[in-house]
């Protein structure tokens, strides 16, 4: 049984910055892809950023230049670097893995005052 824990959610002011991080454990065999994505109050759950085992990553446009993505394949571990925080960042930030199938965290809110 594979399980995504998150962490580093919290509230902030606009401006400031987080760090989030998700740890896979269980029976993983090969991750393809981790990232981000996020879900607003009332809206669609969007992609944040993706992060390929190649290291290839990817950013949705309204973080671009703010945020950074990165991995320590040695614990599974996504990270998810944040700087310059608006308050349309504000949301649920979920985890996601892609190894044999694709596997959701339970979230983690950021919330950002300004």
């Amino acid at each position: 049984q594979v399980q995504l824990v998150e962490s580093g959610g919290g509230l902030v002011q606009a401006g400031g910055s987080l760090r989030l991080s998700c740890a896979a454990s269980g029976s993983i065999f090969s991750i393809n892809v981790m990232g981000w994505y996020r879900q607003a109050p009332g809206k669609q759950r969007e992609l944040v950023a993706i992060i390929t085992s190649g290291g290839s990553t990817n950013y949705a446009d309204s973080v671009k230049g703010r945020s950074t993505i990165s991995t320590d394949n040695a614990k599974n571990t996504v990270y998810l670097q944040m700087n310059s925080l608006k308050p349309e960042d504000t949301a649920v930030y979920y985890c996601y893995m892609l190894a044999r199938h694709g596997y959701w965290g339970q979230g983690t809110q950021v919330t950002v005052s300004s």
